[in-house]
């Protein structure tokens, strides 16, 4: 079998799906790509653009003493689409990486579109593709019927547990003589984020407001389970009277140019779009509804007379039993030429998202060329994700980002937190760059020229 005689299916066009895809294609293998958007809306898409981000608009830490730039440090290595766009319509935001959404998605769309081993196919695959390699990348808003399948083949009951997406400002109406730019110790452009500051009255009326809130039903969910790395501001507020303050809304690192002094707390802004006109609301998800979420939220000092370009919502988050069903690979246990790629696939994160489908993709063109499918050192962050969704325990699996403690411990570790990280990190870029020595396929000297 001869990677030009093979087409890959792959389904679902976000992060994972796009990635998936586009590592196909870009090693000569072509691949039908099919997405239900536009035919079939979701309750959290916006739009029918691939790689369309609902949630956030950060994928987080650029830093490679940390685990989130660890990781994309490893996906620019190996020729990531996701990252390299994300690189070009990148927003202030401190040490972290957020993007214009909708440049993003529009280029994402652009590049996987014009490909000329890229088919695209607008309809519903309401079951996994029975012959051929198959990617499954359909993310957590999986259609019923496709979740039903797919909890058949697994034979596992469907999971999910809710997420939420955050409130986004239009920046027009926020209050400049009581918000102030500014990151957290200055980092980034030393002003990158909104700041609006509380004192302490001002804070303890604000999670009383929360607390009392009307909460939105969510009929559509057989399960309500909340991800502790994703959780509703009110659940949040309930959890004690600092948790607010010493989470989301912690105030160190800033002060406050109206006072001198640190803000008892503050809530966050981040920028949302390139022109600075949309500003997303940090650590605001939330399930309230949306005439209590406009009263509550106009509560923030410089926030009172604030437009909501877009209202914080809850949605489902569908996932598969990630160590009773793949392989490290990615791959199906019961059928090998299946991948489960994405947050479906057991991982959580944008970055994550895209590492999963990057691996997928991979995994898929070595089948077609006759070769096993990739599985990275563990000392790596993509190979410790490898290990973490295929052998964490699976009476008690929940989706994770990936996190330095997932890697295994340093020989000769250094005293100092910081220090043990930059090991870690340091030791996880050698350990990438002997692998792709010895396994050329799968890093850029396995990508072949393709005219575009």
């Amino acid at each position: 079998m001869s990677r030009e005689s093979v087409c890959v299916s792959v389904v679902g066009g976000g992060l994972a799906g796009s990635e998936a895809a586009w590592q196909c294609a870009e090693r000569g293998v072509r691949v039908r790509l099919h997405e239900m958007r536009p035919l079939r809306p979701t309750a959290a898409h916006r739009s029918s653009r691939l790689a369309e981000l609902v949630c956030s608009n950060s994928f987080k830490s650029l830093d490679v003493g940390n685990a989130h730039g660890l990781l994309k440090a490893e996906l620019r290595v190996l020729g990531s689409l996701i990252l390299g766009v994300a690189d070009r319509h990148r927003v202030p935001a401190g040490a972290a990486l957020a993007v214009d959404r909708d440049r993003f998605a529009a280029e994402v769309t652009e590049r996987v579109e014009s490909h000329p081993l890229i088919e695209i196919v607008r309809e519903e695959v309401a079951s996994i593709p029975k012959n051929g390699l198959v990617i499954v990348a359909t993310g957590p808003l999986s259609s019923e019927a496709l979740a039903r399948d797919i909890a058949r083949f697994t034979g596992e009951r469907n999971l999910a547990f809710y997420d939420a997406i955050s409130p986004i400002v239009d920046g027009g109406s926020i209050d400049w003589s009581i918000a102030f730019r500014a990151s957290r110790y200055g980092k980034g452009d030393g002003a990158d984020y909104v700041n609006c500051p509380f004192d302490r009255e001002q804070y303890e009326s604000f999670r009383e407001a929360l607390l009392a809130a009307e909460t939105a039903e969510l009929h559509d969910f057989d399960r309500k389970l909340l991800f502790e790395g994703c959780l509703p501001a009110e659940e949040l507020a309930r959890r004690g009277v600092d948790t607010l303050r010493f989470g989301p809304m912690k105030p160190v690192g800033l002060v406050d140019p109206s006072t001198g002094r640190r803000p008892w707390a503050v809530a966050q802004l981040r920028q949302d779009n390139v022109a600075a006109t949309h500003w997303s609301m940090v650590g605001f998800q939330n399930r309230l509804k949306w005439g209590e979420q406009k009263r509550i939220f106009r509560m923030i000092p410089g926030l009172g007379a604030a437009e909501f370009v877009k209202l914080g919502m809850m949605h489902r988050n569908t996932y598969i039993n990630a160590p009773r069903v793949v392989l490290p690979t990615f791959q199906s246990r019961e059928r090998p030429d299946l991948f489960f790629a994405g947050q479906l696939s057991g991982v959580e994160g944008y970055t994550e998202s895209t590492a999963s489908g990057l691996i997928s993709g991979l995994g898929a063109v070595s089948l077609a060329s006759g070769q096993p499918p990739p599985v990275f050192p563990r000392e790596t962050a993509l190979g410790a994700l490898q290990h973490y969704v295929s052998h964490a325990d699976p009476d008690d699996y929940q989706p994770t980002n990936f996190a330095f403690g997932l890697l295994p411990p340093l020989e000769n570790p250094p005293r100092g937190k910081r220090e043990r990280k930059k090991a870690m990190s340091e030791r996880a870029q050698s350990a990438l760059q002997s692998y792709l020595s010895c396994c050329p396929l799968h890093g850029p000297a396995g990508r072949r020229a393709v005219s575009t």
